[in-house]
């Protein structure tokens, strides 16, 4: 009866250590490259999630130059409407000698400081409040948003023409990235 059980039937079917191995390995390396293909996924929604908001800011940032332009030229009775817009955008024209690359939008336009100089990206960083998720470069206005927006003027074009550039840019994973818009306003009036 010992003998019976002792002994191996050559027939029987099954999977060696070996086959069973082998499939293992084939297994976890298909998961592994779904994992990695949805990895990248991810990253890639990311980062499409960041340009659409980064290119927002960009537009945002000319728009805003372009109300100051047309408050200081509709609303400006003394027919000085166009000095009066390249006064209010003077910390946006970039000087060597002052190490200002460009200038950050104060959002308050019922002043007329509406732009801040900026030396760096770091100077330029807006917060979002995540309540009503409007950006601001308002430090108290809400939390690192990790985005920076540089406006520059170009004056020097033509007296009737400014070039402004609005610069937005964020840190991903590969480096900084950023995203840029420029516009002409002229003086049509």
């Amino acid at each position: 009866m010992i003998n019976f059980l002792l002994k191996t039937n050559k027939n029987s079917k099954g999977f060696t250590l070996v086959e069973t191995l082998v499939a293992i390995s084939i297994f976890t390396i298909s998961i592994l490259g779904m994992i990695s293909i949805l990895s990248n996924g991810i990253t890639d929604t990311n980062y499409a999630k960041d340009k659409i908001i980064a290119t927002y800011l960009a537009q945002e940032g000319v728009e805003f130059v372009r109300n100051v332009r047309d408050d200081s030229v509709l609303y400006n009775t003394t027919n000085s409407g166009w000095s009066d817009f390249l006064n209010r955008t003077t910390n946006c024209v970039p000087s060597g000698t002052d190490q200002i690359l460009g200038c950050r939008m104060n959002d308050d336009l019922s002043t007329t400081d509406n732009f801040a100089a900026c030396a760096d990206f770091s100077s330029c960083e807006l917060y979002i409040n995540t309540g009503t998720n409007k950006y601001s470069s308002d430090p108290q206005s809400g939390d690192d948003s990790g985005f920076s927006r540089i406006i520059t003027l170009n004056t020097g074009v033509s007296p009737n023409k400014v070039t402004i550039t609005s610069n937005v840019s964020w840190m991903q994973k590969s480096g900084r990235q950023s995203v840029s818009f420029t516009e002409d306003l002229f003086n049509l009036y």
